[in-house]
Parts: structure tokens; sequence; C-alpha cells
């Protein structure tokens, strides 16, 4: 717990029991790309030391606050602080309902929907744990959910977590699982002037790209849920020079896998799928089970309109799901606008959100 502590920080803090549209906008106007949420966790640490009904404890660039009254069930709150790097939208643009702006689906339309029900419940019916963490969009292991679960495992823990990642205002469950790996094809370099002596490693990489126009991927359902699953090849690299027959060729793939496999299975699948090569696993992340058929879920799901759909792509719920925690994704915005230069919220659907929240936690 070193990274911890309990001082006041020198952000000034916001108003939290202003509308979260407004709030969403301010959040936005603080620059907080990956690595550099000082300022931004500064601010919400105040905010939330300002209320005076949270326990308060930093972590790095993280902030964490909870209730203790006592309820029968816990839910966490948890939303990343950072953002991928501003692209000229950064401070924030109104125009009319619609805010643009870098972070705005993704997702400081969430923290300011979570921040504003934290100043607003003041008798919540469940005790709360809000989370708002660092270095989402970096690399897997500098994000600040890893950091919190090794180092403060007991603020980790509730009966239902719901992460505001973009879902466009539905309830989108669990995720998918990715594993990343390559494929090395070997030849033997010649002149170009006379290929017959050597061997082109990159035509040999032509049976590897034959199994992925041919696989068939399968669909699942789970809790209602159905996932897609999807093998890729995402670069391919080779060639020495344009007289030159290349030694070497690389195929990098990646495969979106269905919470039905563990990271495990997934790699088993794939070196089936690609007998006879050498598969190099590069990264990975586990799935997400959907969860919902825990109390704290199932109540939630009917409070947001009783619809429920698959998480296409891979978030933090899975990190909740492997501590045990039914987790959902649920959070203002169109996903596909996220890291977009034309990034935008609707301010009405964050407080329509808000209000959907308030419901199931008042």
């Amino acid at each position: 717990m070193e990274n911890a502590h309990e001082q006041t920080p020198g952000g000034l803090a916001l108003d939290l029991t202003q509308d979260p549209g407004t709030l969403t906008r301010l959040l936005v106007d603080i620059p907080s790309v990956s690595g550099d949420e000082a300022l931004i966790a500064d601010t919400v640490e105040a905010s939330l030391r300002a209320l005076g009904r949270f326990e308060v404890l930093r972590s790095g660039n993280a902030v964490l606050a909870r209730t203790n009254l006592g309820r029968a069930t816990r839910v966490m709150l948890a939303g990343h602080l950072d953002t991928v790097p501003i692209a000229d939208n950064v401070p924030s643009r109104l125009d009319g309902d619609t805010l643009h702006g870098c972070g705005t689906t993704d997702m400081k339309s969430g923290d300011a929907m979570f921040l504003h029900l934290a100043a607003t419940l003041e008798d919540p019916s469940r005790d709360l744990t809000l989370v708002f963490y660092d270095c989402e969009e970096v690399e897997h292991d500098r994000n600040g959910l890893g950091r919190i679960e090794r180092e403060l495992p007991e603020w980790l823990v509730a009966d239902l977590a719901i992460l505001g990642e973009p879902t466009n205002a539905k309830v989108e469950a669990g995720c998918q699982g990715v594993l990343t790996f390559q494929i090395e094809l070997a030849g033997r370099r010649s002149h170009a002037a006379r290929s017959w002596l050597g061997v082109n490693a990159i035509h040999a990489a032509a049976p590897v790209l034959a199994r992925l126009n041919e696989y068939e991927s399968r669909t699942v359902e789970i809790d209602g849920c159905r996932y897609r699953e999807g093998v890729n090849a995402v670069s391919i690299t080779g060639g020495v020079a344009s007289n030159v027959i290349p030694d070497t060729c690389t195929v990098k793939i990646n495969f979106r896998f269905a919470p039905d496999r563990s990271v495990e299975e997934a790699t088993l699948a794939m070196k089936d799928l690609f007998e006879g090569f050498d598969v190099t696993v590069l990264d990975s992340a586990a799935a997400a089970l959907p969860g919902l058929s825990s109390p704290a879920a199932t109540e939630f799901i009917a409070a947001a309109g009783g619809q429920v759909a698959a998480k296409y792509g891979w978030t933090d719920v899975s990190r909740f799901a492997a501590l045990g925690i039914p987790a959902v994704n649920y959070g203002c915005g169109d996903s596909s606008l996220a890291h977009t230069r034309e990034e935008w919220v609707s301010l009405d659907q964050i407080r329509q959100m808000t209000e959907v929240l308030r419901a199931f936690l008042a």
C-alpha cells in the first residue's frame, strides 16, 4: 500500500450536485491523457472529500470512496479517468444538446454520472464503492485497477459492479476475451533475379491466410446474450528489399473469443486451427461471463428497462468477474465514437441514465 495515502489533495473541489451534463463538460476540460491524470485525480479526490460522507483513499492517480452504512448489498461504480491522446478536441465544445470533446463518451460522462450520484443520493438503499482509476487506455500492466487489486483488495468487494464504458444507454453484459499471437514463416534468401534458388517466406504465409479465410467463427449464447467470435490477421510483415527474396515473414493474428472459453482454451483452439505452424502468444486477456443470475444484477437490469446485450470487445468487467463480482457495462454515448476526433455525447442521455441509476440505488 505504499502508493496509497489519505492527505487532502491540492485540486479544487467541484460542486457535484450540479447537472451531470455540466459535470461532464468540466471533467472533459481537464486534460487527462493516460499517465497524466494527476490534476483530474486531485479534483475528483477533493470533490469527494468535500461531501463528508465517504471514506476516501488515493492510490497513485486513482481515487476510491465508499460508504459503510451496513446495507445488505454493495454496488461498485467504476470508471477510468484517462483518455487517449487529445486530437484538438479539448477544451470541449457545446452544440445544443451535444457535447463534443475527448473523453465525452469514453468515459467522463460515466464518471460524471457516478460523481453526481455520490453527492445527491442522501440515503442509498445499498452501500456504494466508487473507483475512479488511471491508465485504462494503455498497456494492460499499467491499468490502475491492477494496482488496486494488488495493494487494496479489500476495496474491490461488491455484489455488483457497474462500469461506465459507453453502451448508448443499454446494459451490455460480460465481455469478449482477447488473444493476440503470431506465426513466423521461414524461407531462404536469394537474388530476385534467381528466385528459384530461394524460398519466399511471404508466399509461405498463404496457407495461414487460407485457414483464416475458411474459418467459421462461433456464435455463443450465454444468459440470453449472444457473443460472436472473430479471428483476423491484423498485420503481416516481411521483405528485405525489392531485389531480394525474403527469408522471414510474420503474421500477427487477433482472436476475440466468447466468455465460455478460458484463455487457455482459446490458445488451444488457435493452436489446433494452425496445426503445423509455431504459434507464439503475444498478449491475452480473459473474457467475462455475464453473471446476470445474481440478484443485484437482475434488479439493475429491471431498473434499466429489462434489455441486455453482449459486450463486443474487452473491458475491465473481466477484472471484476475474475474476482467473483457480477459486472455490467453501462455508460453514455456510442462506443464507435470512442477514440475518434469526432467524439460526442448527448447531455440529455447523461441525465436520463443518471436517473436510471438513481432509481436502482435509491
